[in-house]
């Protein structure tokens, strides 16, 4: 997994309430044997007119917005289906955060599973946020995980909250399974010690 640490980049606005991940990523990607090519599936209704071609109406095809590497998302981004898709997706396109007020709660546990950080703000500080970057000059952040700040183009800095054990998760760049085998010393050392008191087992 991509580790994340401290991250310039452009954020897209996409202040929608309720977005689905049907509307993150389309049922019909859901097809494939592997995670291949799901780019192209995210966001597809809105990204793509109905003969295939860009919608320029769409905020992330606008010259300005271009190659976002994250995204100002409205409350309950993610909610419907809990397909995984619309984590990977989102990360194949470029996109490492999400910030926004509220996430549903599937959703966020995969994007944590998956490399993506959520940013959760109250409304205040995500307006503030909002109200620079849906002007594509004052549109490039920098989130900094170690501290737990997003510094705005106009000087702001706005801090924001992360349990630890998705930080430091991140910045080693570790899913599940990587998190856990850093106990693998200590894992090893029990499944040895159960063994020899109950021997049965074995």
């Amino acid at each position: 997994m991509e580790a994340f640490n401290v991250l310039t980049g452009i954020a897209a606005p996409l202040p929608a309430a309720n977005v689905d991940t049907d509307v993150i990523m389309p049922k019909q990607f859901l097809k494939g044997i592997d995670r291949n090519g799901l780019d192209r599936g995210v966001f597809f209704d809105l990204r793509f007119l109905a003969d295939g071609s860009p919608d320029p109406a769409f905020i992330l095809n606008q010259p300005e917005w271009q190659n976002a590497k994250f995204l100002l998302v409205g409350p309950n981004f993610g909610c419907g289906s809990s397909r995984e898709h619309a984590v990977w997706g989102l990360k194949q396109l470029g996109i490492r955060a999400l910030i926004g007020t509220t996430f549903a709660g599937i959703f966020f546990d995969n994007c944590q599973r998956n490399g993506v950080l959520t940013v959760q703000l109250d409304p205040k500080p995500w307006a503030q946020i909002a109200q620079e970057v849906v002007h594509g000059d004052k549109n490039k952040i920098t989130l900094d995980l170690p501290a737990q700040q997003i510094g705005l183009q106009n000087g702001e800095v706005i801090d924001f909250a992360i349990d630890e054990l998705s930080k430091v998760s991140l910045l080693n760049g570790l899913d599940a399974i990587g998190t856990t085998l850093q106990y693998r010393d200590d894992i090893r050392e029990f499944q040895q010690g159960h063994l020899q008191r109950n021997p049965w087992l074995a």
